[in-house]
């Protein structure tokens, strides 16, 4: 083989990854960028410079923004410490059944989610028959309006995120832990170290690198949540937007009222908030710095 032909044949194996990365990911951004400083009716395209970015200043936008920020707030609180426990259980060497366990755990991520969605629709309906309406009133209280209200509707989406990633944050703790050497628990135990210390001094430093991946996704997989709203009111409105987060404002404005230009700057705006927060929790973590060393 020609020293030309090496030179070559790195790129040749990379080839189809740059060409669909920049078809379905470069292309894409650069013409929501340009977008968002245009006006676009029915064909008619007229730049108007920052208009649309001077119009996100309004309630609505700062309502999606605050929706998308607690739901990822909350997920993140719920999505770490739960799989990461159960990780560390599923994974003991006491566990009976542990591909079972495993495979339970992960079944809801397979699952479509608007049947999903659908299913916890009716499961928390307003009526008195819904299942959980029925479950509260045998715990001896009222029926509640479950999707009406702000409290319950953010803790249904919450629960409803728990539920179906729950498993696919167990399986990247579970490999984070399978990587751990067992010859750094045997030595501790020979010191006296109890599960706890053992835990805390040897089992969460060597999870690092798969806490902060967790919880990058999990930033991103926040703010960028739809389906599941969506498919909860079957719209992308809800009553009192209560349900409204900032893709699904870029649906409202994109699509319903056909303002892609507007839709577009709302997209440019969430890019950069997902960016600005990972940078900052990478930052943070020491990422940026280990990588450096």
């Amino acid at each position: 083989m020609s020293a030309r032909s090496q030179r070559l044949a790195p790129w040749l194996f990379v080839a189809p990854f740059l060409f669909s990365f920049a078809v379905f990911f470069v292309y894409p951004l650069i013409s929501t960028v340009i977008m968002s400083f245009q006006e676009i009716n029915f064909g008619d395209v007229a730049f108007i410079g920052l208009t649309n970015y001077r119009n996100l200043a309004n309630e609505r936008f700062y309502h999606a923004l605050w929706n998308s920020s607690l739901y990822t707030v909350l997920t993140i609180a719920v999505l770490v410490p739960l799989p990461l426990a159960l990780a560390v259980l599923i994974n003991g060497n006491g566990t009976r059944f542990k591909g079972f366990f495993k495979s339970a755990y992960f079944l809801p991520a397979l699952t479509s989610v608007v049947v999903a969605g659908i299913s916890f629709r009716f499961a928390f309906s307003s009526q008195p028959t819904a299942l959980v309406n029925q479950l509260v009133q045998k715990l001896g209280s009222m029926p509640k309006e479950w999707l009406f209200k702000r409290g319950t509707t953010m803790f249904v989406l919450v629960l409803f995120c728990t539920w179906r990633w729950l498993g696919v944050n167990i399986i990247y703790f579970l490999s984070g832990l399978n990587a751990i050497p067992s010859e750094q628990y045997e030595a501790a135990a020979i010191d006296g170290a109890r599960p706890f210390q053992r835990f805390w001094h040897i089992t969460l430093p060597n999870l690092k690198s798969v806490t902060i991946y967790v919880v990058t996704i999990s930033v991103y997989g926040g703010f960028s949540m739809f389906a599941e709203s969506f498919t909860m009111f079957s719209s992308a409105s809800s009553p009192g937007d209560i349900g409204l987060t900032i893709v699904s404002y870029i649906y409202l404005e994109g699509f319903n009222f056909a303002n892609l230009g507007m839709g577009s700057a709302i997209g440019v705006a969430l890019f950069a908030i997902i960016m600005t927060v990972n940078l900052i929790q990478l930052a943070l973590t020491g990422t940026f710095k280990r990588s450096a060393d």
